[in-house]
C-alpha cells in the first residue's frame, strides 16, 4: 500500500480557502466536494482530513494526521509539543482587548480585577501576567462580542480582522496583544517515508511563496548604464542581458522583490529604461 502523508486542513472559512490554494498551486490535484471529510490527492501522495481549526493541533499531535494547517492563535493557545513546520503568511489577524464604548481605558492595567471573555484563556493568561495584571478570565466558546451587554464580562479579548463585529456590539478595539498567521505544524515524530513526502511538499510550497514575493521583469536600457542597472535590480545571481539590433542598446531581464518594485521602477526610468515589462512568477526555486 502507497505511503501517504495526511494533512489536517480546516473545512470551511477563509483559512481553508487559502490552505487549499496554495496546496493547488504547488500542482497537487484533488477534489472540492464541502462534504467530504477525507480525500486523497490524483497525483501527489497525500491525503486530506477536513476538520474544525480548534481540533487539527490534537488530531496532529495524536498521529492522526502528520501535519496540518492551522491558525497560530490555535497552535500557541492549545501549547502541544509539535513542530512549526512554515508560517504560510495568510489568514492575518489579531487577538485584541476590546471594551464598552465609554469605558476609559489606558492601558492593560485598567483591566486590573475585571472579568475580561476570551475564547483564548493560555495566550490572554500569559500577557496578563507579564504585565503583572490581576483579572478574571471566563472562557467563552463563542459569541465573545455578547458578553459584556449581558452582564458576563466587562470586557473582552478576541481575534478581528475589520473590527465590525465589535462595532455592531457596542464595543471598541483598544489593544492589540498578540498576532496571528496560518502556519504549517507537523507532528515530531514522522517515519522516514513520511518526512521524505514532506520535504517534497516543501520544496513545492516553498517556490509558490517565494514566487509571491517577487515579480519577473524585462526592459531595454542603454549599455552605459547596464552596470548601474544591475545595482539597483540585485536579482537573484545577475540579470540577463541581451544584445538589440541598436548596438547601444540592450535587453535586460530580472528578478525584483515585490516590496522594492516601485523604487527600482523609478530608478530604471530615471536611467532611460524603455518598454518596461513585469509579469507576476507562478513558481520560484533556488
Amino acid at each position: 500500500m502507497e505511503t501517504r502523508l495526511r494533512i489536517a486542513v480546516q473545512k470551511s472559512g477563509r483559512l481553508s480557502e487559502k490552505s487549499l490554494k496554495i496546496i493547488r498551486d504547488c500542482g497537487i490535484k484533488f477534489g472540492s466536494d464541502s462534504r467530504l471529510l477525507k480525500e486523497e490527492a490524483d497525483n501527489f501522495p497525500i491525503e486530506f482530513l477536513y476538520l474544525r481549526d480548534d481540533d487539527i493541533p490534537r488530531y496532529v499531535y495524536d498521529g492522526v494526521a502528520d501535519i496540518g494547517i492551522v491558525g497560530r492563535n490555535e497552535f500557541d493557545e492549545q501549547d502541544l509539543p509539535l513542530e512549526e513546520l512554515k508560517d504560510l503568511g495568510f489568514s492575518k489577524c489579531r487577538l485584541s482587548i476590546a471594551v464598552p464604548e465609554g469605558f476609559p481605558y489606558h492601558g492593560l492595567k485598567s483591566l486590573e480585577g475585571l472579568r475580561i471573555a476570551t475564547s483564548y484563556p493560555g495566550i490572554l493568561a500569559k500577557k496578563l501576567k507579564e504585565a503583572t495584571v490581576d483579572a478574571r478570565i471566563y472562557e467563552i466558546s463563542g459569541s465573545v462580542e455578547i458578553t459584556p451587554a449581558i452582564g458576563v464580562a466587562d470586557a473582552i479579548c478576541d481575534l478581528v480582522s475589520t473590527g465590525a463585529t465589535l462595532a455592531s456590539n457596542g464595543l471598541r478595539e483598544v489593544e492589540a496583544i498578540y498576532y496571528s498567521t496560518a502556519i504549517m505544524i507537523g507532528h515530531p515524530g514522522l517515519s522516514m517515508e513520511k518526512r521524505a513526502i514532506l520535504d517534497r511538499l516543501m520544496l513545492r510550497v516553498d517556490a509558490v511563496m517565494r514566487a509571491d514575493d517577487y515579480k519577473y521583469i524585462m526592459f531595454n536600457l542603454p549599455k552605459e548604464h547596464l552596470d548601474q542597472a544591475a545595482a539597483i535590480i540585485g536579482g537573484m545571481k545577475s540579470p540577463t542581458v541581451t544584445p538589440l539590433l541598436d548596438e547601444s542598446w540592450c535587453a535586460v531581464q530580472s528578478v525584483v522583490q515585490e516590496s522594492r518594485f516601485w523604487d527600482v521602477l523609478e530608478q530604471l526610468k530615471a536611467l532611460g529604461a524603455q518598454g518596461i515589462l513585469v509579469t507576476a512568477i507562478e513558481k520560484m526555486a533556488d
